[in-house]
């Protein structure tokens, strides 16, 4: 328990993320914070959601609702590191630019990781206004550590008990603070004197309903206080939606600083709008604009276009959805951030991506269908112009059907099919050359405005160009691993003496290939050698220097392990690679039950006897190989009694940014320990999944656990 209270926890409580609503709260009243946000690790993904949330509307947290562990976030970068302190926008947009690109305003934020059985389950954050001295106070940071263990305790307690705490689809959203209830509660005359100002005065709640509006400003926007009261600002007045207003909102909002905007209400009425913010909300002051005001005040109808203004963060979301593409990697990245940018952005319920290949229109990813459906729709050749996807594709013109009946007329089974009643289609075209398609779909019917269809375009360009690169990196992905896999033997020599497992886990990157190998072979009826290593760098060349270290061990193996390392060394260096490469060269013994190992820089192998702990063996460490063509190299023999587990790794099992690899190999020989009917194969796929808690693997990992039977065994 570590001291902190739990007090709170109970088993029946129940298992949704509302169960660590308390301990957010309690931080912010004791830190003055104006929000507060708590992810949790997804359960079977490499992804954080937003679990719980306060402070901030809904809406403007949406892009951020899920954040994949690869994205530069501080919420992703605490989970897989350390705490994360920013003090200004300006560092901000240093370290995380597609957070300050989404969120311009100055505000600072405080993120720590939250603990729970010694790993990180999810990440607590802090915010504060832009007025907040650009240091942590030595308090806050005691509130946000107790915070933290608070959260990880319950964490603990709830999976004990068989309820782990688990992320919703959506937030579960804390009430303000400070919140003053569902209406407004006022002192006898106050109502009475604010209908006397001449200017107009609204209240809105953190997410943006209309909580009180005077007669004054009921009149200047042209409609009535009893229409005004209770809805949304945006569904109240439309002519609000403005990336401009919206802008000004977000600024006040997040950064807690008073702001102010011209907008016009239709027809021809200009309103100066000051907005000014609190944890409880937003108070906005509406006057009529003056005549000096810098503002462009065109008015539809004299020279522009009589569409009104652009939907409410229409610009927000574009450029969301750039900065988010232009950190995916594969196929399945950018289909997945697309779908968490477009859908809540357009309030739509089916996403679809297809790819054009081999003639045909490929499914590679959705969201909002069941996978019986999209079975049905896959496939279509690229010759059906029928089919409304490909139409758009061999066309590249956008097609939006508004209703069932629309549809009917193109593709009659798709309404009954999908349980859908809008949908836009959008090619996606990639410098000229078609590359997919990509399906936006609303349970009811959808007219789509003309802004709407604008925005859905502008979207559909980035998404081709993301997509393209996406498709180019799989491939070369693929081919990269088509040749790490022809470097690495295909199948090890049964032994029956040895039960043996090995792993391999590469960490490339297009056609980025890692130089780690392990190698098994078969000397006589009593003897095997066993080798593993690192080759230096992640590239074509490192790959086939593994490749040559691997023959030469072959070529040479059987003579002593110092001699194979010797001669290996000298035939590198001959080749004069520019590289060099680690190696651990085993000889077994079997009929002696004996080990003679040899090291070249490499890592030092565990040996866990059957009845004692495990041991990190302490060999003579010779030079890498590569380097110097004259180095000897030294052997050491140990023994290996029936039951015994040798292992040999590479360092990307244990490696952590900063981390001490001393003790990285003593937490590893502590986990080396197979239960009583555990097989290798278990027991590697253990060590596999315990290794650090990072983002994914910095380097290529390599594992090798050879097990003397025990007789009869």
């Amino acid at each position: 328990m570590h001291g902190h209270d739990t007090s709170s926890f109970s088993p029946a409580a129940g298992s949704g993320p509302e169960l660590l609503a308390p301990a957010l709260a309690r931080a912010m009243r004791e830190t003055d914070a104006s929000a507060g946000l708590l992810y949790l690790l997804s359960p079977g993904e490499d992804m954080l959601r937003l679990a719980v949330l306060t402070g901030v509307p809904p809406h403007i947290a949406a892009p951020w609702t899920r954040l994949a562990l690869t994205v530069a976030n501080p919420m992703t970068h605490a989970v897989r590191e350390h705490s994360v302190w920013i003090g200004s926008q300006a560092e901000l947009a240093r370290d995380y630019p597609r957070v300050a690109l989404g969120l311009p305003h100055p505000f600072a934020l405080a993120v720590t990781p939250v603990i729970a059985n010694a790993a990180a389950r999810g990440a607590l954050g802090l915010l504060w206004p832009g007025s907040h001295p650009p240091q942590l106070s030595a308090h806050e940071r005691e509130v946000v550590r107790a915070a933290s263990d608070r959260m990880g305790a319950l964490l603990r307690h709830a999976a004990e008990s068989g309820r782990p705490v688990l992320p919703g689809r959506a937030p579960h959203v804390l009430a303000p603070l400070t919140a003053r209830g569902p209406g407004p509660v006022r002192a006898p005359g106050a109502q009475d004197f604010v209908d006397r100002l001449p200017m107009g005065c609204c209240a809105l709640d953190p997410e943006g309903r209309i909580t009180f509006v005077n007669a004054a400003a009921a009149g200047l926007v042209g409609d009535s206080v009893p229409n005004l009261r209770g809805a949304l600002l945006w569904e109240a007045l439309p002519w609000l939606n403005d990336p401009a207003f919206e802008d000004k909102y977000r600024a006040a909002l997040v950064g807690r600083r008073p702001t102010s905007s011209t907008v016009l209400c239709p027809p021809d009425r200009w309103l100066d709008i000051e907005l000014y913010s609190d944890a409880s909300g937003v108070s906005l002051v509406i006057t009529p604009a003056d005549g000096d005001s810098p503002v462009d005040r065109r008015v539809p109808g004299h020279g522009e276009s009589d569409a009104l203004p652009a939907r409410a963060g229409s610009l927000f979301d574009l450029m969301h959805l750039a900065a988010a593409l232009s950190e995916a990697v594969g196929v399945r990245d950018v289909v997945e951030l697309a779908a968490d940018q477009i859908m809540p952005a357009f309030g739509s319920q089916g996403f679809v991506v297809s790819v054009a290949e081999g003639g045909r229109l490929r499914i590679v990813g959705y969201r909002g269908y069941r996978p019986e459906v999209m079975n049905r729709l896959d496939l279509p050749s690229l010759r059906d112009e029928a089919d409304p996807t490909v139409h758009v594709l061999t066309t590249g013109v956008p097609l939006f059907v508004a209703s069932p009946h629309e549809m009917r007329q193109l593709k009659p089974e798709v309404p009954e099919l999908t349980k859908k009643g809008g949908w836009a289609f959008l090619p996606l075209i990639a410098s000229g050359r078609p590359v997919g398609c990509c399906v936006i779909s609303y349970e009811e019917p959808h007219p789509f405005t003309p802004d709407e269809r604008a925005v859905l375009t502008s979207l559909a360009g980035l998404l081709a160009q993301a997509l393209d690169r996406a498709l180019l990196h799989d491939a070369e992905h693929q081919l990269a691993h088509g040749l790490q896999t022809g470097l690495l033997p295909a199948t090890l020599p049964a032994v029956p003496e040895l039960e043996v497992a090995a792993r391999y886990l590469p960490t490339a990157r297009g056609m980025d290939v890692g130089g780690d190998f392990y190698d098994l072979i078969r000397l006589d009826d009593t003897s095997v050698a066993a080798a593993i290593g690192d080759v230096q760098g992640h590239n074509v060349k490192a790959a086939a220097l593994m490749g040559q270290v691997r023959t030469a061990v072959h070529a040479t193996a059987g003579a002593s392990p110092a001699e194979v390392l010797t001669r290996t060394n000298r035939l590198l260096t001959d080749f004069d690679p520019g590289l060099f490469a680690s190696c651990l060269y085993v000889h077994l013994d079997l009929a002696n039950q004996r080990a003679r190992l040899a090291s070249a820089g490499h890592l030092p192998p565990l040996l866990r006897p059957p009845d004692a702990p495990t041991e990190v063996l302490s060999l003579p460490r010779g030079l890498l190989l590569g380097i110097d063509p004259t180095a000897d190299y030294e052997a050491a023999e140990v023994a290996l009694p029936p039951g015994a587990v040798l292992a040999l790794y590479t360092d990307g099992l244990i490696e952590t940014p900063g981390g001490d690899l001393e003790v990285a190999t003593a937490e590893l020989a502590e986990q080396l320990t197979p239960g009583p009917s555990q097989t290798m194969d278990a027991l590697a796929d253990a060590l596999i999944r315990h290794r650090p808690q990072t983002a994914a693997p910095r380097d290529d990992i390599a594992l090798l656990l050879l097990h003397l039977r025990s007789a009869g065994g």
